[in-house]
């Protein structure tokens, strides 16, 4: 088993850290025989910080995490972590990226881009076509949907590029051994069954506690070239995620629905702060292709 993953396994184990702090140790120790020779006074070094306890030795850590992972593999799900050549390089940049990805189904491919789409659970009849739409029209050339397979918006957004063949991509706020909302269960296995991915950096058996999707909106977004906020009241926890696109220097357009919405207000917020309307994903092509001109005129 790559040694590597082990090691990243190992140190989730360990309580009482941040998540920086436990990248930050994988980063520094890069191997499990590195890991098993250190005391917790290295740990503590390492950190910069004095820990309040140091729960368990690092070989037993490593027993347990090599056991959770073959385990997580009986069930179809599989992991890399971060600086893996499987992991995707878009989550580099990333100010907090996840130290592992647990996966269903078939990671994206990194040389194609993929587009976010995003927006309120509760959409309206209008929303909800536009959401469709834009995922079937980006399926239909080759470009796969990133979402969060929440009630409303998501769904849609999955639904519509499943029907344009796109390979759509799920982010999860919960352990990959179930399916939050229940009610999407049937989605997620169309996803899959469709070379489709599910992804979360919650290992199995983690519930979807509330906070983990706002963590989990920095992946979506991180994983798009582009993110489209369909339809968003406000306070929506879609413009979180435009948000996170933005401070990655990511493109962030509004669905045209929010121009009227009763459930457009975020929408109409970030287009007041320069965001730009789009009916269709034409719009969005045109963008690539003046940047692609743009940059072999430069070359």
């Amino acid at each position: 088993m790559n040694d590597a993953l082990v090691l990243a396994q190992s140190l989730t184990l360990l309580t009482g850290l941040k998540k920086q702090e436990r990248l930050r140790l994988f980063i520094h120790i890069g191997s499990t025989a590195q890991w098993c020779s250190l005391k917790g006074s290295d740990i503590e070094t390492l950190l910069g910080r004095p820990l309040q306890s140091f729960q368990g030795n690092a070989e037993q850590l490593v027993d347990t995490a090599h056991k959770q992972l073959e385990h997580f593999m009986k069930r179809s799900i599989n992991a890399v972590p971060y600086g893996d050549a499987a992991y995707p390089p878009l989550l580099n940049e990333l100010a907090d990226p996840p130290l592992i990805l647990y996966y269903r189904g078939v990671l994206p491919d990194p040389e194609q881009p993929m587009v976010a789409l995003v927006g309120t659970r509760n959409p309206t009849g209008a929303g909800r076509t536009q959401a469709y739409t834009f995922g079937f029209d980006l399926g239909n050339k080759g470009i796969a949907v990133v979402s969060g397979l929440a009630r409303g918006i998501d769904s849609m957004a999955h639904r519509g590029n499943l029907e344009g063949r796109g390979k759509t991509v799920a982010i999860l706020g919960n352990g990959l051994d179930s399916v939050y909302p229940v009610s999407n269960r049937s989605l997620a296995l169309r996803i899959l069954q469709t070379g489709g991915c599910l992804i979360s950096e919650y290992p199995p058996g983690v519930p979807p506690y509330k906070w983990h999707f706002p963590e989990r909106n920095r992946i979506i977004a991180g994983l798009a070239r582009d993110t489209i906020v369909v339809e968003a009241p406000e306070h929506s926890g879609s413009l979180i995620t435009a948000q996170f696109a933005l401070d990655h220097g990511r493109e962030v357009w509004i669905g045209s629905v929010c121009r009227t919405s009763p459930q457009g207000q975020g929408g109409r917020a970030l287009a007041e702060d320069g965001a730009i309307y789009i009916d269709s994903v034409q719009a969005l092509f045109n963008e690539w292709n003046q940047v692609m001109n743009v940059t072999a005129q430069e070359e």
